[in-house]
């Protein structure tokens, strides 16, 4: 079957989905980067903007849950461009919510139109990035996920420049909106048909509704699962922390200026990036589990250099570390969980389920309790959930018959 695609098929087939991460990363930052003049426009306090984001991160974690059934419906081609057109009308419809009604339920629907398109086209997209994995013989996958990373950085260098010429909320993000509906019809057209890239659910197509959720339901039941939840959880959490909290840390833990909180929070991002970037062939060198270990010990001494730095400069190389060692957990999770074509959508969905989770909730739970402990010392409590994720790595390791992330010493 591998046969019936040619180079310049899997060419345009992996550029396809590197544009999707790109999308997917550059819809969170555009509207991430207007925040606060979303919040005058819809006269919110910062108690309220919380609950609206908390609900755009329940849709989203609703959307990975549905995923595997609506790949299994529609196929992957169908199913990504549904998915990426409905959060693209999310993010217009934030935009209209903010500048033109100035509305906060309507900025709340453009939220949850975007979370639940952008969760379901995530499990899809790395579902797509395993394929094409194993149909290169090689650990590519984080590469998609730094592609996903340019694209955050992307749209909040946009947002910057928006903000530079005075644009409002409503043209901002409506221009990107309509840039994201080309990018998905573009690379949906360079995505393969079904057959010729085996997709895993084709069997499911055939069987009814009970049987597809049966199978979507499925991964729940592993053990391998949740063990490959508790690597994504413990970097996720390492991840999103620092994004809320990494600059807060500089400012209010080692009393530096906003500069260096925001010089700090672009070391980790840079640091991050890098490793997805060139971690690959590290991977297919190593193996994924021992590459997840380094990593967990590289995260765990960042963060408490970052915690404990006596200086500046010590505090930047605990930044870097940090960075360095979360970078790799969440794409090589999906990875793992992809390992069998034939379960990947219900396993990755399942896997990233739980990863999200901590996404999403971690944050706001770190807020709460540094309230009660000081900032600094709560980040301990990433030092915790970094090395259970350390230890639970081995659940990483290939199945049999996978060749991708074994590893060759």
């Amino acid at each position: 079957m591998e046969s019936t695609l040619t180079r310049s098929q899997l060419v345009r087939w992996r550029t396809a989905i590197f544009a999707i991460f790109l999308a997917s990363g550059l819809s969170i930052a555009t509207w991430a980067a207007r925040v606060p003049a979303i919040k005058d426009a819809v006269g919110v306090d910062r108690t309220q903007l919380g609950l609206m984001l908390f609900i755009g991160g329940v849709a989203s974690i609703v959307g990975l849950s549905v995923s595997s059934v609506v790949l299994a419906r529609w196929g992957a081609r169908r199913g990504m461009l549904v998915m990426m057109i409905v959060f693209a009308v999310g993010v217009a419809t934030i935009g209209v919510g903010s500048d033109a009604l100035h509305s906060a339920p309507v900025v709340v629907i453009g939220l949850v139109l975007w979370g639940f398109g952008n969760g379901c086209l995530d499990v899809m997209m790395n579902v797509e990035g395993a394929a094409i994995e194993k149909h290169v013989g090689k650990t590519i996958l984080p590469l998609f996920h730094a592609f996903f990373s340019f694209g955050t950085v992307i749209g909040a260098g946009l947002g910057v420049l928006a903000i530079a010429w005075g644009a409002n909320v409503l043209a901002h993000l409506a221009i990107v909106a309509a840039l994201i509906v080309v990018v998905a019809i573009v690379s949906i057209a360079n995505v393969p048909s079904r057959e010729a890239t085996m997709d895993p659910e084709t069997r499911a197509e055939k069987a009814g509704w009970r049987e597809r959720l049966r199978l979507a339901l499925s991964a729940w039941k592993e053990p391998r699962t949740y063990a490959l939840g508790v690597v994504m959880l413990g970097m996720a959490f390492a991840e999103g922390g620092a994004n809320d909290w990494l600059a807060l840390g500089v400012v209010e833990g080692h009393g530096a200026d906003e500069a260096l909180g925001a010089a700090a929070l672009a070391v980790f991002s840079v640091c991050m990036t890098v490793v997805r970037v060139f971690g690959g062939p590290l991977v297919d060198r190593f193996g994924r589990v021992a590459t997840l270990r380094v990593l967990a010990v590289t995260a765990t001494v960042g963060l408490l250099l970052f915690i404990l730095a006596p200086s500046i400069p010590l505090m930047f190389a605990g930044a870097a570390l940090w960075g360095a060692g979360v970078s790799l957990g969440f794409p090589l999770g999906m990875s793992a969980a992809a390992d069998d074509p034939a379960k990947a959508a219900a396993r990755v969905s399942a896997a990233a389920t739980i990863g999200y989770v901590a996404f999403l909730a971690g944050p706001p739970a770190l807020g709460f309790i540094s309230e009660q402990i000081g900032l600094l010392n709560t980040l301990y409590i990433i030092v915790a959930l970094i090395v259970a994720s350390g230890l639970a790595s081995p659940a990483a390791k290939p199945l049999p018959g996978s060749k991708v992330g074994a590893g060759h010493h």
